[in-house]
């Protein structure tokens, strides 16, 4: 039994062989099957041998082995979907490695390599297949403020050349590395880190479509707004509005006045009828929220009457006295006008430029500040005392 399974090791051996050799003739491949990225280049490297005493006349790369009309394999060089993104990187001595530039999902195809001697020729089968791929982001639609989450750069097969990946969010790249082979692990996650997701590989300009991320939390600053005054007649309502920061937006709103444990209202808006202090609570399924108090005032009518007939009394106070004074001031200027002009300048004189001819008293006082353009015919005296005989 083992004599006559001692010629079947050298066919077994042979099979393990990658690529095909007969008598000397052969092709080996490095890879049979190459995933390469969209839009990248694709090394396909091989090795090819021949009997001693041949002369190489021409090698070239053919597809999915099939011949043309001249029964012949058409060269890739002189196929214009390839002439100008393939370069043959061999000889034609046995290194047949050629270089295909800017691959697409057309060019996903089987691929061999063909030379021919002097003598003869030979195709190296079964070649190299190459499956083209695109890049995806596989990420949750949404993660609530605080979990952990981990994005995947997932391709359709598993590329041949060791990747580097790089992440952008909002077409921005990360700065920190926080990526685990194709993976992207975001811990404690904040609101911060919503966004769009995309995923290259280093050395490529590829990058795959952006995957949206939402941030789920609760509601954050919860405030509340008074359309108009906080100030009310009585009978009279103030509307207050609620609202907040939360993903997803709160829906449900409660309203609450200070010093009661029940809730007063409901919804967004509330119309508070009486004084106090009110403040909102917003909900979501993630949590709620209060805001701080805002104070309404409620006052009477007669309250309200009095302060603005107190107003209106005020203002007429003041316009009534500028008026008063406008009319003293313009009538005072009229008169020193006509008084001016109704005597001679020489006549223009204070009371102790007249020579009086008078006899002079003692203890006599005279009113000398009056202007001496009102017209006197006896000097004027003011708390005189003449000596009796």
């Amino acid at each position: 039994m083992s004599v006559r399974m001692a010629p079947r090791l050298p066919l077994i051996f042979l099979l393990m062989i990658h690529g095909v050799s007969s008598a000397g003739w052969g092709v080996s491949y490095r890879h049979s099957h190459i995933c390469a990225l969209k839009n990248s280049s694709v090394i396909m490297s091989c090795t090819f041998t021949y009997p001693t005493g041949h002369q190489i006349e021409k090698v070239f790369w053919t597809k999915n082995t099939v011949k043309n009309a001249d029964d012949e394999f058409p060269d890739l060089s002189e196929d214009p979907e390839y002439s100008q993104r393939l370069q043959y990187l061999g000889d034609k001595q046995q290194n047949c490695t050629i270089r295909l530039s800017h691959v697409t999902q057309k060019d996903e195809h089987k691929y061999c390599f063909r030379f021919r001697t002097n003598e003869d020729k030979w195709l190296g089968k079964p070649g190299v297949t190459l499956t083209v791929t695109d890049l995806q982001v596989e990420a949750p639609e949404r993660v609530t403020e605080g979990h952990n989450v981990s994005l995947t750069c997932k391709s359709s097969c598993t590329l041949t050349d060791r990747a580097t990946f790089i992440w952008y969010r909002n077409s921005q790249p990360l700065t920190e590395r926080r990526d685990r082979n194709n993976q992207l692990l975001l811990q404690s996650v904040r609101r911060e880190d919503a966004g769009r997701y995309s995923c290259a590989l280093h050395g490529h300009s590829y990058i795959s479509p952006a995957a949206h991320l939402s941030v789920t939390y609760p509601p954050r600053n919860v405030s509340v707004s008074i359309t108009g005054s906080g100030v009310i007649v009585e009978g009279d309502s103030v509307t207050l509005s609620c609202s907040s920061d939360s993903n997803p937006p709160a829906l449900n709103f409660s309203w609450f006045k200070e010093n009661q444990s029940s809730a007063v209202g409901s919804g967004q808006s509330f119309s508070a009828l009486q004084s106090g202090r009110f403040y909102c609570e917003a909900h979501n399924q993630h949590g709620s929220q209060r805001s701080d108090a805002v104070t309404v005032i409620v006052k009477g009518p007669l309250v309200i009457l009095h302060i603005s007939v107190g107003v209106i009394c005020g203002a007429a106070v003041i316009i009534t006295m500028l008026i008063w004074r406008s009319r003293m001031k313009k009538r005072k200027n009229t008169l020193e006008t006509q008084m001016n002009h109704s005597r001679p300048d020489h006549d223009r004189c204070t009371g102790s430029d007249v020579e009086s001819t008078e006899p002079i008293y003692e203890n006599v006082t005279m009113n000398h500040s009056r202007p001496c353009d009102v017209e006197m015919t006896e000097p004027v005296y003011e708390n005189t005392v003449h000596d009796k005989p």
